[in-house]
């Protein structure tokens, strides 16, 4: 079991670059992967996306990557309609105004557009570059989802335990409340049919009654329910969907449970049981 929260800080820093990888996971539906990265390395993002999504299910993982070079090559060219225009609008100037002054080549190249200066970059050695720190920060931050999933998974088998408990406790008032039943029922036929009452007659009417109100087969899907989350928490790197569905299915035989006794101590219990599956809930709406 993982978390979705978590975070993660690799860096790689020598003469010629200075390199950051960020990662900070919070919990979401599904999986969310926005990236922030200087305007030169976009055409890297997908492959970001891309190899984030083949390590992780869910959650949104926010990514910042930081790049400093500090010795680019560059490429200098010479825009020569620029530096046309720039002296003939000098001339028209000198004329119109008289300026016998020449324009100097310092003034010429502080003039926008002169020179065209271009970074030789490439995205494949950008790739190559960011690829192991990224990869880094990614062990790291699967690390710490594990570490943070394990204390989660401690507590919720907790409350899952309690739900055992408490489900054994509601299922040992079950003859008890249909002996009850039944005796209730007869006392009903009696005082109605006083010695008219037929046997079978009570017998076929308290065996349909108690299909419609015994919580028998109610506890006996709240055990096997409970046993599946178990088996699914254990077998299942990512199982936050599947428990979450089966969270509500415990929930609803509890509340079956709840709305067909009025045995006074099976309803204390219902209450514990519906406080142990809300905290579950709440932890799993971290889990991945």
């Amino acid at each position: 079991m993982k978390s979705m929260t978590g975070y993660a800080y690799a860096v790689r820093q020598d003469e010629n670059i200075s390199l950051s990888v960020e990662l900070k996971g919070y919990n979401n539906r599904f999986l969310e992967i926005p990236v922030a990265l200087p305007a030169f390395l976009s055409a890297l993002e997908p492959g970001i996306r891309e190899y984030l999504a083949g390590r992780f299910n869910r959650g949104k993982i926010e990514v910042n990557v930081r790049l400093k070079e500090h010795n680019v090559p560059v490429s200098i060219s010479v825009n020569r309609e620029a530096v046309r225009a720039y002296r003939e609008a000098f001339v028209v100037l000198a004329g119109e105004f008289r300026i016998e002054e020449q324009p100097s080549l310092a003034a010429l190249l502080g003039m926008e557009g002169i020179l065209d200066v271009e970074k030789n970059r490439d995205d494949e050695r950008y790739r190559r570059i960011i690829e192991p720190v990224l990869q880094t920060a990614a062990d790291q931050f699967e690390a710490e989802r594990i570490r943070e999933g394990n204390h989660t998974e401690a507590d919720i088998l907790s409350y899952i335990a309690r739900l055992e408990s408490l489900t054994e406790t509601v299922s040992n008032y079950v003859p008890a409340m249909e002996a009850a039943f039944r005796e209730n029922l007869r006392s009903r036929f009696t005082e109605v049919l006083g010695d008219a009452v037929d046997e079978n007659r009570i017998l076929t009417e308290t065996a349909a009654l108690l299909v419609k109100y015994t919580i028998a087969e109610e506890i006996s899907r709240l055990s096997s329910h409970l046993a599946e989350f178990r088996a699914e928490a254990k077998r299942n790197g990512s199982p936050g969907k599947k428990l979450d569905f089966l969270c509500q299915e415990i929930n609803r035989e509890i509340n079956t449970i709840g709305s067909k006794t009025p045995n006074l101590e099976v309803s204390r219990a219902v209450v514990d049981m519906k406080d142990a599956l809300e905290n579950i809930r709440e932890q799993l709406r971290n889990v991945e």
